[in-house]
């Protein structure tokens, strides 16, 4: 019995692991992206982190109610279309965070392409 408590521990620590390191890695890929992305801001390191929850939280939420995801190569243009406005309406929550219309649209194609490359930010 107690072999079985120490397990689910274990397992639970590996899952908050596994969010920490998919955190870090949504936020490598959204500061890559701001980078490269003429028109797409991020003011310091607490505001990408917080981006980085935020745009984690809206695509769990979208998924939870649509089925969609927001990934613009996983799901052809619907998924793309919902990546730029996820990028997008993340403005709205996050201080320091500024995306225009069209820098939307390009960092959700660039988004796309690193979040390609970068390993770990799979789905759990």
């Amino acid at each position: 019995m107690q072999g079985t408590q120490e397990s689910q521990s274990s397992s639970g620590a590996s899952t908050v692991w596994q969010i920490v390191g998919r955190l870090i890695a949504s936020a490598v890929v959204l500061a890559i992206t701001a980078f490269f992305t003429p028109g797409f801001t991020i003011n310091n390191f607490w505001t990408l982190i917080i981006a980085a929850i935020v745009l984690a939280v809206i695509d769990y939420l979208v998924i939870k109610f649509t089925g969609l995801h927001a990934s613009p190569f996983g799901k052809g243009f619907v998924g793309f279309a919902l990546a730029a406005i996820v990028l997008y309406v993340t403005q709205f929550f996050v201080s320091g965070y500024s995306i225009s219309w069209i820098a939307a649209i390009i960092g959700a194609l660039i988004y796309g392409v690193v979040d390609y490359f970068i390993p770990g930010n799979q789905q759990m």
